[in-house]
């Protein structure tokens, strides 16, 4: 096994070219949301003539295509995602978005072409797979639940034996996988609080009810809330990243609104945290002669990485690439993922794959995210051929002891 698992990186090297090309062709044409037609016809055509049989579904524009190896043994899922997110690139790259308003900022182009990859190396390698590998194209992460989509479609059933995804990192060091046991990323879930008050003449504040600082004096409760009443163990993030009300300077609006996220790492505080701001900004609020109202739209649960599945991936990136190639995580990312929904159904893990230039400073380079977001590209290859270790080590052993 040594041998077969060592000679992915090799072949993987001999696709680069063919991936640096797909990668680029759906940078160049990002989609939104769940809908992904023009990236889906991409991914189709690269996988064209492989032995693949295709699965979709009504509600999204996602593929699993899977592989049968001669044997009928594990399955294991492989996912990439698909969607990009709502920005303006600025990056100066000559292959930049050509779609105003939207950029793959967190690297999904290269998710989607990694993944491509090892479906060409895994179907190349066929005849000695004692299983079935699925390929998971993913639409709509970027807060549009299309894993949770593709799962209630059923285009995943029966489940997997296990489920890995990889997600590129710009600023970490070039080429290191990372991984840690237990939550790796955060639930995400959109705080919204409206403040209702009186309006009136803002030289006359008697004579009203001024919502704006029954909201600030909220914010600063909120804060309260998260050092006094939640433990450093289980923690949360709440951040009010939004606060609108009135029109010009002399008037005192009737409402005031907030908008922010709540990030947690359990599903206990995650529920803690929602039943006490409904009881924390009404509460203030009355105090102050006002009304509050308080809505949580439920976002991504948290991602909780199998432990089997991370000491497993461990073992394989460390037996692939070496020792040196991998990184134990101390803490999660509050950052948040909808391979979460797989997760909650299927052992397994999500990675990380540092793709910073190499030889570069990986702290100076952007994050996810920024409309600056550059990436090395021959990362893409120690994806792919990650992604086809993982699939055939676990097609022939499991996870093992």
């Amino acid at each position: 096994m040594n041998e077969l698992v060592r000679s992915w990186p090799a072949e993987a090297e001999t696709l680069l070219d063919d991936l640096v090309d797909l990668r680029r062709a759906i940078h160049r044409e990002p989609e939104l949301g769940l809908q992904n037609p023009k990236t889906l016809a991409k991914i189709k055509a690269a996988l064209a003539g492989l032995p693949l049989e295709f699965r979709e579904g009504p509600s999204t524009t996602g593929l699993v295509a899977i592989l049968r190896g001669p044997a009928n043994g594990r399955t294991v899922l492989l996912r990439g995602d698909m969607d990009a997110l709502p920005l303006l690139e600025d990056t100066g790259l000559d292959f930049s978005s050509e779609i105003s308003g939207a950029m793959h900022a967190c690297g999904h182009d290269t998710h989607v072409a990694m993944l491509v990859g090892a479906a060409k190396l895994l179907c190349a390698a066929r005849d000695r797979l004692p299983g079935t590998v699925m390929f998971m194209f993913q639409p709509g992460e970027e807060g549009h639940h299309g894993a949770r989509f593709m799962l209630e479609d059923g285009i995943i059933d029966p489940l997997p034996d296990a489920a890995f995804a990889l997600h590129i990192m710009p600023n970490a060091p070039h080429g290191i996988f990372a991984g840690r046991a237990g939550p790796l990323l955060a639930s995400s879930d959109v705080l919204a609080i409206t403040v209702k008050g009186a309006g009136g003449h803002a030289s006359m504040p008697h004579d009203a009810v001024d919502p704006i600082p029954v909201a600030c004096s909220i914010v600063t409760a909120i804060q309260t809330m998260v050092t006094r009443r939640i433990s450093v163990f289980d923690p949360a993030v709440i951040t009010i990243a939004k606060i609108a009300a009135g029109t010009t300077n002399n008037i005192i609006p009737e409402s005031a609104e907030m908008l922010g996220t709540i990030r947690t790492l359990s599903p206990e505080r995650r529920a803690m945290v929602a039943r006490e701001l409904k009881r924390l900004a009404p509460a203030i609020a009355e105090a102050h002669g006002c009304t509050a109202e308080v809505r949580i739209d439920e976002g991504f649960p948290v991602t909780v990485c199998d432990a089997r599945a991370v000491a497993f991936g461990q073992s394989v990136v460390e037996q692939t690439f070496g020792e040196e190639a991998w990184l134990t995580m101390d803490n999660p990312v509050m950052g948040a993922e909808d391979f979460s929904y797989v997760l909650e159904k299927v052992p397994g893990a999500m990675f990380w794959l540092g793709a910073s230039e190499a030889g570069s400073d990986w702290r100076q380079c952007c994050g996810l995210h920024s409309n600056h977001m550059v990436l090395d590209e021959s990362v893409m290859a120690r994806g792919a051929a990650l992604h086809a270790a993982l699939a055939e080590r676990f097609l022939n052993e499991g996870f093992g002891a």
